[in-house]
C-alpha cells in the first residue's frame, strides 16, 4: 500500500490508522509551496484534483480521507463501531461530522486570519459558530471515553484533525476539560507517535 502524504495535513491521520492496523505500507511525501501552502503539481499525477490523503492499493487510488478510512475499516474488519445501534449511529455521525461541519468553519477561521484587518469583521461570528460544535463535542464525551462509544474507533481518528486544529487556533483550551483529555489521550497512543516519525513534522494550525 502506497499512502500519498502531505506534509502538515488530513493524510496524517491515514498513517495513523494503518499504524494502529499494523499494516505494511509505503509512504511518498510532498511539500506544500512555501508561498501558497498548496500541494505540489506532482500529486495531480497520482489523480486529477491533486489532493492529498490519496493511497493505492491493489489496483485502486482513492482519495478522500472519510473515504479511505472506511476502506481501511471494511478491507481489515478493525476499528469499526461495536455491533450496537446506539454505537453505529454515532459512529456514523462522527465519521462524516469531522469533515462535513467542523472543517467549514475552520477553514474560515484559518482564511479571516491570513486577510488580517480585513478579515477582523469576520472572525467573532466564525468564532461562535466554531464554539457552538466545541461546547457540543464536550458535552459527548461528558459520559463516554470516545466519539462513537466505550471503544476507540476510526471516528476518533477522524476527529483528531479538526480538534488539534481547534486546539491550534480555534480557542480550544482548559476551559472543555474532556476535549483536552481526549487530545492527550490520542496523543500518547503509541501508533500516533509512529505515525509522526513516518509522516514527518506536522503542524496543527
Amino acid at each position: 500500500m502506497i499512502v500519498h502524504h502531505l506534509e502538515n495535513s488530513r493524510s496524517q491521520r491515514i498513517l495513523w490508522m494503518l499504524e494502529e492496523l499494523g499494516l505494511d505500507y509505503e509512504v511518498r511525501r510532498y511539500q506544500r509551496d512555501p508561498k501558497t501552502m498548496l500541494a505540489p503539481p506532482e500529486l495531480r499525477r497520482v489523480h486529477p484534483l491533486g489532493k492529498s490523503p490519496m493511497i493505492e492499493d491493489e489496483g485502486r487510488v482513492l482519495a478522500e480521507t472519510g473515504a479511505i478510512v472506511e476502506y481501511l475499516v471494511e478491507k481489515t474488519g478493525r476499528l469499526g463501531p461495536a455491533a450496537n445501534r446506539d454505537t453505529v449511529l454515532r459512529y456514523r455521525q462522527f465519521l462524516h461530522y469531522a469533515e462535513g461541519s467542523m472543517m467549514p468553519p475552520l477553514l474560515a477561521l484559518l482564511v479571516v486570519g491570513r486577510l488580517g484587518i480585513l478579515g477582523k469583521p469576520a472572525k467573532a461570528p466564525v468564532q461562535k459558530m466554531l464554539d457552538q460544535h466545541l461546547d457540543w463535542l464536550e458535552t459527548e464525551l461528558a459520559t463516554r471515553d470516545w466519539f462513537a462509544g466505550v471503544e476507540f474507533t476510526a471516528a476518533d481518528i477522524m476527529m483528531s484533525f479538526p480538534l488539534e486544529a481547534s486546539r491550534a487556533r480555534g480557542g480550544l483550551d482548559g476551559s472543555r476539560p474532556n476535549l483536552i483529555d481526549w487530545l492527550e489521550r490520542i496523543h500518547a497512543r503509541p501508533a500516533y507517535a509512529a505515525a509522526l516519525a513516518k509522516g514527518g513534522p506536522y503542524a496543527y494550525a
